[in-house]
């Protein structure tokens, strides 16, 4: 209820009610806003670019990862059909204290979500990192066989 149809505009009073009943549109806000871990997953996606490409038998996923090690990369699938990527590149410890001028090179973690098409073989992927580009191959399946025509036997009644 809107306590100023009673006559009482007084903000106080209108700060109380908000606290006691808050408008709908302000709960409705807090719960669709993006959680902490979205908006991270959402960054790490977007600063991680690639290719892909479709062969005959393959697709082939490429994603440039200078100075990671293969420790330190994470190829799964999730869902039976989404291929994920994801992996952190740490910052390097320093020996002696240092003053950056410049820091440009991205740390920290890094995630791309790939949907499968219905003819990838999930079961034969296969993933190598040389020279700081990530290649992962995914192969096709075999296009399934035609059928053929079922002949059925007509007998004399």
């Amino acid at each position: 209820m809107d306590i100023r149809l009673l006559g009482l505009d007084n903000p106080f009073l209108h700060a109380i009610h908000n606290m006691i009943d808050p408008d709908d549109t302000e709960t409705n806000k807090s719960v669709s806003a993006p959680t902490r871990t979205y908006v991270r997953d959402a960054r790490a996606m977007a600063a991680t670019p690639a290719d892909v490409k479709e062969y005959p038998n393959s697709y082939v996923f490429v994603i440039d990862m200078p100075g990671l090690k293969s420790g330190d990369i994470k190829v799964q699938v999730e869902d039976d059909n989404v291929l994920l990527i994801s992996g952190e590149r740490k910052r390097e410890e320093e020996k002696e204290v240092a003053k950056f001028i410049r820091m440009e090179r991205r740390v920290g973690k890094f995630m791309r979500k790939f949907a499968l098409p219905e003819n990838a073989n999930t079961d034969k992927i296969t993933a190598v990192c040389h020279d700081g580009v990530l290649t992962v191959t995914v192969e096709k399946l075999p296009p399934p066989e035609p059928k053929k025509p079922k002949t059925i036997e007509v007998r004399i009644g």
